[in-house]
């Protein structure tokens, strides 16, 4: 029972780590994980736990540099700017007219009063008593008999001492103070006659007097909030191993809000941005699950190639953070600047070498988006990073030598510099800001070459991915087995180089893989290199050694250069995509030559002579460029055997061949399509018409003018004597 259980369990777990969906889910848990780690380092929960105005119980130091902006620290200089804001007011004029108003009814009803002739003086008197003038009998008399222009005098004099104080604004304490101030201010009016002058002290001691000058809130709180508003954030620069708060020290909001911004204080914020970070991060893998998915689905079908991708996004990320906690010195302001100096590009241009420009731009813009994040959500890292990627994949798309790796620092610099100037000049950088970011730029760009040269053979070695400085490399005529091919079977070798030629130029126009059809084509013949001479292309003499073979044995020899060429291959440590080439070329093709030279020797008896053994093994060529190498060989071959060649008889021979390895369902497996074959044909037809193109017979007169044209130089030429 206990074995059956066992054998239960190990069966149970081979089928399902043993199914490749189930593995790549599990790699991209991992990598996930690892993403949040590096990028949350900041945020993860400590075993701190202190509050403000509490006292520390030791010492506690930032375990790495920060640059953030202090919500506590602006929030304090901003309500400073506020309350040295002094209150605004507002002046009602109403209050002076209402006044003004009072006195003007006043001293017209004295005009009216004055006004009428045929009263007596006792009278006018009892007149002025009801008007609550309440004057000495000799004041009064003085005011009975006053002409009208010293009426108006007295009303000038009066609203012109009240217009005087309240044109400045009386306010609610001051009132007693002015109303005091006026009439001492009676006093000292000269042009009124003596006797009237209390007539305007009583006037204004009689008014009403109210405030005019009123503190406005609403006003006051929208120059305290403009006041507030221009108070730019307070950037605070924590230094790594810096002392935060001592033992003993009583902790301030400000210390708090960098302990938790360090990650060293326990609180709910930090678990809210852990969680946040997390999902930021899944969001970001299932994104790339899905593209991959769509428009990368070769890569899903490779255990390897998925765990490299992931291995450089985690490396991505690493260069994120890792840069980030790089201090500087300096201010704040100059402190954060080390943001621009992440070299993005090396991981963008790393996965448009080993996987396609296309993948990388997505690539691009997630890290990008990080970096943003990680430097403390600075948006000008951000589109830095953003655009030094881009630079960087269109510097290595399109790859023609391992130097082109070196120039592509140069554009990311250049583009790096240009982005930095204009950020900086939106963001209003300071000469000392510029000296700063600028060499960081340079250097990003730098930093991006050295990191992906220096990393690249790596990871085609420990991945086995072959990639365009592989193939480049590859295509080398110094490479030992090329030269072995040109010493030991130089035909077989220019044969390669022609339908290199041929494969390259056919791979082109129908935008597939050039360089990988060209290198695959001057390898996919060495295997005859252990029995050159068994191969017509080799044969200086007329001596043919398939002579004195039979027909099975000739086609054993011609079909084991296949096989042959694999041994050899993987000696050499060729990559699979070249031994790919090899044997596919021929695909199931059928020695057509030794075939029917059995079938001669049968007497045309098909049952004694199987089909079958004159075939090649295969596979069938699988990718457009195994099959192009496949036509482009056998058009080659069949050109070359032409008696006389031109355009004509080479065009019917291309169609011809290309027609029969279709008839023979040679290009079942790959992804040609009609108009692509068309289009290979009309290549080789261009290509084939430059190489075979017939020669131009000139007359026998014409040779003979020639030679003797060429003996009369020569005479010439003689010394005399």
């Amino acid at each position: 029972m206990k074995i059956w259980f066992k054998e239960q369990i190990n069966f149970n777990f081979k089928k399902v780590f043993g199914n490749l969906n189930v593995r790549l889910v599990l790699y991209a848990l991992l990598f996930y994980v690892l993403a949040v780690l590096i990028l949350g380092v900041n945020f993860l929960p400590q075993e701190l736990d202190l509050k403000e105005d509490q006292v520390s119980p030791r010492d506690v130091f930032a375990r790495q540099g920060m640059v953030y902006e202090s919500e506590v620290l602006t929030e304090a200089a901003r309500e400073e700017a506020a309350q040295n804001v002094n209150p605004t007011y507002r002046m009602d004029s109403a209050i002076l007219a209402n006044l003004e108003l009072n006195v003007k009814d006043f001293f017209g009803q004295l005009r009216i009063i004055q006004g009428e002739e045929d009263l007596d003086r006792e009278t006018r008197l009892l007149l002025f008593s009801e008007l609550k003038v309440d004057l000495p009998e000799g004041n009064l008399a003085a005011l009975a008999e006053a002409e009208p222009e010293t009426i108006d005098l007295l009303e000038k004099r009066t609203l012109e001492l009240l217009r005087g104080v309240y044109s400045k604004g009386v306010q609610e304490r001051d009132l007693e103070e002015i109303k005091a101030k006026l009439l001492d201010e009676v006093n000292g009016i000269e042009d009124v006659p003596a006797k009237l002058i209390p007539v305007v002290g009583l006037v204004l001691d009689e008014l009403e007097y109210k405030p005019n000058f009123f503190l406005d809130p609403a006003l006051t709180a929208q120059e305290r909030q403009a006041a507030r508003d221009a108070v730019a954030p307070i950037q605070v620069r924590v230094r790594q191993d810096e002392k935060i708060v001592g033992i003993g020290d009583v902790v301030t909001a400000a210390d708090i809000e960098a302990m938790q911004k360090l990650g060293l204080l326990r609180s709910t914020s930090s678990y809210n941005n852990v969680v946040g970070l997390s999902l930021l991060v899944a969001i970001s893998f299932v994104l790339l699950l899905f593209f991959l998915n769509q428009y990368n689905k070769q890569l899903l079908a490779r255990e390897s190639h998925f765990i490299l991708l992931g291995l450089l996004l985690i490396l991505g990320f690493a260069l994120i953070r890792g840069v980030n906690a790089i201090n500087i010195g300096g201010t704040s302001e100059v402190a954060q600047l080390v943001g621009y100096l992440t070299p993005l590009a090396a991981i963008t241009m790393l996965i448009t070498i080993l996987f396609g420009a296309r993948l990388a731009f997505f690539v691009g813009m997630i890290l990008a988006v990080f970096t943003g994040f990680a430097s403390s959500n600075q948006l000008q890292f951000a589109v830095v990073a953003f655009v030094s990627s881009i630079i960087g994949i269109y510097s290595v798309s399109r790859l023609s030598q391992r130097s082109d790796l070196a120039k592509a620092s140069l554009y990311i610099m250049l583009a790096n510099i240009m982005t930095v100037l204009a950020l900086g000049l939106v963001l209003d950088y300071s000469f000392t800001m510029f000296s700063v970011a600028l060499p960081m730029g340079i250097f990003n760009g730098v930093l991006s070459s050295v990191l992906t040269i220096g990393s690249l053979p790596f990871f085609e070695t420990a991945f086995s991915i072959t990639t365009t400085i592989s193939l480049l490399e590859l295509s080398n005529p110094n490479q030992p087995i090329l030269k072995k091919l040109l010493m030991e079977a130089p035909g077989t070798y220019h044969h390669s180089i022609l339908v290199g030629n041929l494969a390259e130029a056919a791979a082109d126009a129908v935008k597939a893989d050039s360089l990988l059809a060209r290198v695959g084509a001057y390898y996919h013949d060495i295997g005859k290199l252990k029995r050159p001479y068994f191969f017509v292309e080799n044969q200086l003499s007329a001596e043919n050694p398939h002579d004195k073979l039979t027909p099975t044995l000739s086609t054993l020899i011609i079909l084991a250069h296949i096989k042959d060429g694999l041994e050899l291959a993987k000696e050499q440590r060729l990559p699979q995509v070249v031994k790919d080439f090899i044997g596919q070329h021929h695909g199931t093709s059928l020695v057509s030559f030794f075939h029917t030279k059995a079938l001669n020797q049968a007497n045309n008896d098909r049952d004694a002579v199987r089909e079958a053994d004159f075939r090649y093994e295969g596979p069938k060529p699988q990718t457009k460029e195994t099959a192009i190498l496949m036509l482009a060989d056998s058009v080659e071959a069949a050109v070359r055997s032409l008696s006389k060649s031109n355009p004509s008889k080479i065009e019917m021979m291309v169609k011809k061949v290309i027609k029969d390895k279709l008839n023979d369902g040679q290009l079942d497996e790959c992804d040609l399509t009609f108009k692509e074959l068309d289009t290979i044909a009309q290549s080789f037809i261009k290509v084939l018409s430059g190489f075979f193109h017939a020669r131009i017979e000139y007359p026998e007169q014409m040779l003979k003018e020639a030679e003797r044209r060429h003996k009369d130089v020569n005479q010439h030429k003689q010394p005399a004597g």
